[in-house]
């Protein structure tokens, strides 16, 4: 790889905050919610993807990740998402196996689904004892077939149903599903792409190498990577005004990193374990730009643990964005607690 372009921290993590649209919330509207989730929202923390739209679009309201724009699914690594419902096929069909094994399993639950479901809507267990499959986990492996949907409500087994294949190319799906993680992750690697997607290395590999005429290699901090070429003029570009205060959730897309990414979001090993616990993840707190802490919340309860003292102008900044969440069933304000170890 012949790179020409050498980038810092600060204009990677620059880029990832424009990408995401956490420097400044969108307008409220269904453009806002495809932008929020061009690269997924994933949901596996009860209403994650809720916590993910609020701090990317004005005005968020509870119910605000049931918009008929938006479908939950099992995206990539099987994992809860919600998506834009025109990008079904993108982080479906995308992740349709290459191998014949797992494509055939794949293809031969999802038939087996079709015919215990027959049209209704059933939950996940009810669905797997009408089909007689041994777990009901084994459902998920029907989902990059593009003809699965859920409704998650955070408690419950979630709620399961068939709609029919989307109309796309699996091949021109996965190109898409990349172009979207270059996009959002950039600059990155074709086997951070197969990790983040749940698929074989070598088809994040075969991905990169079509879509090699429009990516630029670029050099970071921690070696070499990619870039789409029409990216390029954003890297450069001057940074915009960091929000004041992000509060994102466990798998936000800003720190779902994994490796050497995780080493240029937070360079110190001890809030890198703070942030990437070996059970549920934390949420990330986001002070002008910079990931500086961590949250958790229980109920009306909502506990920040910074890395490093705040001004007072920060602390009342993280303390209204906290305030601010749309959080569907707590109908007294938040009790925000600081705990400075």
């Amino acid at each position: 790889m012949t790179t020409s372009l050498e980038l810092t921290r600060s204009q990677i993590l620059a880029f990832r905050r424009r990408a995401a649209a956490l420097d400044e919330r969108l307008p409220r509207g269904r453009r806002a919610l495809g932008r929020a989730a061009w690269a997924g929202l994933q949901d596996s923390m009860p209403r994650a993807a809720l916590l993910s739209i609020h701090a990317r679009m004005a005005s968020t309201e509870p119910g605000s990740w049931e918009d008929p724009s938006l479908v939950q699914v099992w995206g990539p690594r099987f994992s809860t998402y919600v998506v834009a419902k025109r990008d079904l096929a993108v982080f479906t069909l995308g992740r349709l196996p290459d191998e014949s094994g797992p494509l055939k399993r794949a293809q031969d639950i999802a038939a087996r689904l079709r015919s215990a479901l027959a049209g209704q809507r059933m939950a996940q267990g009810a669905a797997a004892r009408a089909m007689g499959a041994q777990h009901a986990n084994q459902l998920r492996y029907a989902a990059p077939t593009g003809t699965v949907l859920i409704r998650w409500d955070g408690s419950r087994q979630p709620d399961i149903w068939n709609v029919p294949a989307p109309e796309m190319d699996p091949h021109e799906a996965r190109l898409e599903l990349a172009r979207r993680y270059l996009q959002v992750f950039g600059p990155t690697t074709p086997e951070a792409f197969a990790r983040w997607a749940g698929i074989g290395s070598l088809s994040g590999i075969a991905a990169f190498e079509t879509l090699r005429k429009s990516l630029t290699p670029v050099r970071t901090p921690f070696g070499e990577a990619w870039i789409l070429s029409r990216d390029e003029p954003l890297f450069r570009a001057a940074p915009s005004p960091a929000a004041s205060a992000r509060l994102l959730p466990s798998g936000d897309t800003w720190f779902l990193l994994q490796g050497a990414d995780r080493e240029l979001l937070v360079p110190n090993e001890s809030q890198r374990r703070a942030l990437w616990t070996s059970r549920v993840w934390a949420g990330a707190l986001l002070v002008e730009g910079e990931t500086v802490g961590t949250w958790r919340r229980a109920e009306h309860v909502l506990t920040i643990r910074p890395w490093r003292r705040l001004s007072r102008t920060q602390s009342d900044a993280v303390e209204v964005e906290a305030g601010s969440l749309p959080l569907p069933g707590i109908n007294r304000p938040m009790d925000i607690r600081w705990d400075h170890g």
